[in-house]
Order: C-alpha cells, then sequence, then structure tokens
C-alpha cells in the first residue's frame, strides 16, 4: 500500500519489508531518532510514503558507509538545505574510503606475493601460514 493525500497506510511489518530490513530494525532506528514513531490509528501505528524515503534514505547511507550519527545529520541537513556540510561529509566519507582501498591493495599484494611463493614450492612451511605466524 501506499501513502495518498497524507494518509498512512503501511504498518510496521510493511514498511520493514519496503525497505528490506526486519521490524527491530525499523524499532531501533526509531530510538535512534532517525524514524519517527507514528500515533497508533485503531491500535496500529501507520506509516506512509515519506517514512518509506527516510527508511530507504538511511539504507543507502549506511552502503555508502555513514555512521548513523553521520546520517542524522545528514536528515537534519536535508531539511536545512546545507550543502557546504553535506559535501562536507561526503567528502570526508570518501577520504575513509580511499584509505581502506589502500588497505585492501595492500592486503591483496601481500596475499598474491604470499600464494606465489608457496606456489613455487622449496622447503619449510608455506609461506602462507609462516606470515599468520601459526
Amino acid at each position: 500500500m501506499v501513502q495518498s493525500q497524507g494518509v498512512k497506510s503501511l504498518a510496521v511489518g510493511q514498511l520493514a519489508a519496503s525497505g528490506n530490513v526486519g521490524v527491530e530494525t525499523i524499532r531501533f532506528y526509531q530510538r535512534q531518532g532517525l524514524l519517527e514513531i507514528p500515533t497508533r490509528e485503531s491500535g496500529i501505528r501507520r506509516y506512509g510514503l515519506q517514512d518509506v524515503r527516510r527508511l530507504r534514505f538511511i539504507k543507502q547511507a549506511q552502503a555508502a558507509g555513514f555512521t548513523l550519527e553521520q546520517i542524522r545529520e545528514l536528515l537534519e541537513l536535508d531539511a536545512g538545505e546545507d550543502r557546504s556540510r553535506a559535501r562536507d561529509l561526503a567528502m570526508s566519507r570518501v577520504e575513509s574510503l580511499d584509505a581502506k582501498i589502500a588497505q585492501l591493495i595492500l592486503a591483496r599484494d601481500s596475499l598474491l606475493r604470499l600464494a606465489k611463493e608457496c606456489r613455487a614450492g622449496g622447503k619449510g612451511p608455506c609461506p602462507i601460514l609462516a606470515s599468520f605466524e601459526i
């Protein structure tokens, strides 16, 4: 179901399914202040299209590596249209990703070198196992 003219028509399970998360994740985001807790209608909390959009925003920001605190700030910035701060947060995240990529490249290169040494044969323990000091 979708929101029509401000009417909220999704139960929590439907909202969770729309974001490919569990109900407990919805509740966690609510406790963290990332998602609003709607009032009950006939004993059931109902969510709308804006809630679906916000949930998907949170999941996409997490996939980009933003922390929940950074996501909270991005959500607040969205309301204020502070492009400069949003850009600063994004560039900071890019720098973190670049550092992680550099670490991963070093790890990959080390493993490739060790695998090559191991394949070459020779006496003694396998270089891969020896490098991890078993």
